[in-house]
């Protein structure tokens, strides 16, 4: 007879690899500042401050940054096209342009419904509109049956490593410091991360020789190294990639015969210089070197409503594209993403809407203009502020703001700091995330849950929130800190 001492799971017999799997960025201290606001919402004036800033993650919306009204509009017809009915009241009394409804009677007529499951890898038209927007961001053609819709860039980069990591012995070559989704993943796939680190005298920038050293390494003891990840504009550095980098990182790729995973979500959000494509630099090198082997360089490249000026990221719309991959492949990836069915056609439309937004003579074009770059102004303004606040603090280090929604800056804690760090059981940026949370109800990613390099400490900020009081709390709380500490 079956036992009912208790429940059959435990702690100790669920997937492993679950359990060891770590993702900081919603770890701990995410955890403690939603009790922090939940205790707030309440009404308690124990809490030395009045509100929690959740600068732990790229959550635009809720740090409130605005939706763009086209968007918004379009979806609202989506979600109730009896509104089309209404015409005359959206148009007259709601403000909607008749752009707005002619785009929700294009995407109705290629959707039927938004309720509906699509196609596994996307509906077709949508996949249309995404190869015309790469074709005019890059200056190559694109093919929609190349193109896989996706919840959210992170579902793509977890259909791609599944069907990348073929056993335990699979590496991937990871950036350091590096967004958690990608060791979290192969934690759970029980395969390699094959860290490289980032050069952070550069800008944050990638170099060759760590990069070599990294995979001769990893080879050495085993490791069957398939890929490589490149997060450009950088999370959580910010940094751009420039294209000599792009090209070399490219040409290794070629030498090794490595898949190169390209995760450009943040494609909009860049202060300095432009963002380049890894799929423009392949095509340019292929049109160089006719012979030169980069016809077979694997390229995956995935993008995201979550993030820059649209920042939709409760919506999960997202996409990838694959290039020089083998039919036979892409039939096992497209099988794979039909087993979850499709990704959200909400999130699907909303692709559609980022990659062809209104244009120049279109009604809805000005106030769609309007809204982009203010945010975008915003953001590179509010980043320029923390940076000077970070510049003003005794020990902290760092680089001016190139990309994406975050800052990186050095940190060097007291000795006191680090003892106090240890009798806690805690890493001293931990230890300083805690403290400064607790103080301020300012929520930051300690560096070691991305990787940092030994020896240095580091936290990650987004600048998404307004206003400039928590900016000054977080100077307070450092003089603080440190004079306590010394």
């Amino acid at each position: 007879m079956a036992s009912n001492a208790g429940p059959r799971l435990n702690i100790d017999n669920i997937n492993p690899h679950v359990r060891e799997a770590k993702y900081a960025v919603r770890g701990e201290l995410a955890v403690k500042s939603e009790e922090y606001r939940a205790a707030l919402a309440k009404g308690t004036t124990d809490l030395p401050f009045s509100q929690v800033i959740s600068a732990n993650i790229g959550n635009p919306q809720q740090l409130d940054q605005k939706p763009l009204t086209f968007f918004r509009q379009v979806l609202s017809i989506l979600e109730n096209p009896l509104l089309l009915e209404k015409s005359d009241v959206l148009i007259n009394h709601l403000g909607y342009q008749p752009d707005v409804l002619e785009r929700a009677k294009t995407l109705l007529g290629h959707v039927g419904s938004v309720g509906a499951y699509s196609a596994s890898n996307g509906v077709p038209a949508i996949r249309q509109s995404i190869a015309d927007f790469l074709e005019r961001r890059d200056g190559f053609p694109a093919n929609q049956a190349d193109i896989y819709l996706s919840a959210g860039a992170s579902s793509g980069v977890n259909t791609l490593l599944h069907v990348i990591c073929a056993n335990e012995k699979s590496g991937i070559l990871v950036p350091i410091p590096q967004y958690p989704l990608y060791t979290a993943s192969l934690s759970v796939l029980n395969a390699h991360c094959v860290p490289y680190l980032l050069d952070e005298q550069k800008n944050w920038g990638t170099d060759l020789a760590t990069i070599k050293a990294s995979y001769e390494k990893a080879k050495a003891e085993g490791i069957d190294v398939r890929a490589i990840v490149i997060i450009n504009p950088g999370n959580p550095t910010g940094a751009s990639l420039s294209e000599a980098d792009i090209r070399a990182v490219l040409d290794f790729a070629r030498q090794e015969r490595l898949v190169v995973l390209a995760d450009e979500v943040y494609q909009t959000n860049v202060f300095v210089g432009e963002f380049i494509s890894f799929k423009r630099t392949l095509r340019q090198l292929q049109a160089e070197n006719p012979n030169g082997g980069f016809d077979a360089v694997e390229l995956a490249s995935l993008h995201s409503v979550s993030k820059g000026m649209v920042g939709e990221c409760g919506h999960r719309g997202g996409y990838f594209e694959l290039v020089n991959f083998d039919p036979q492949v892409q039939a096992e990836i497209y099988k794979f993403v039909s087993i979850m069915l499709c990704a959200p056609v909400i999130g699907q439309c909303l692709v559609e809407l980022m990659v062809n937004p209104p244009r120049p003579g279109e009604p809805s074009y000005e106030l769609y203009n309007r809204e982009y770059n203010s945010i975008f102004n915003g953001l590179r303004e509010r980043a320029t502020a923390l940076h000077k606040a970070f510049e003003q603090m005794e020990g902290v280090e760092c680089g001016e703001p190139q990309g994406s929604m975050y800052l990186f800056p050095t940190i060097k804690l007291p000795a006191g700091a680090a003892e106090a760090a240890a009798k806690e059981g805690r890493t001293p940026d931990e230890f300083y995330c805690m403290r400064l949370l607790d103080a301020t109800g300012v929520c930051v990613v300690p560096g070691s849950g991305f990787g940092q390099k030994e020896g240095t400490l580091h936290f990650r900020t987004t600048f998404l929130a307004p206003g400039t009081e928590w900016v000054g709390s977080i100077v307070k709380f450092h003089k603080e800190f440190v004079e306590k500490y010394r």
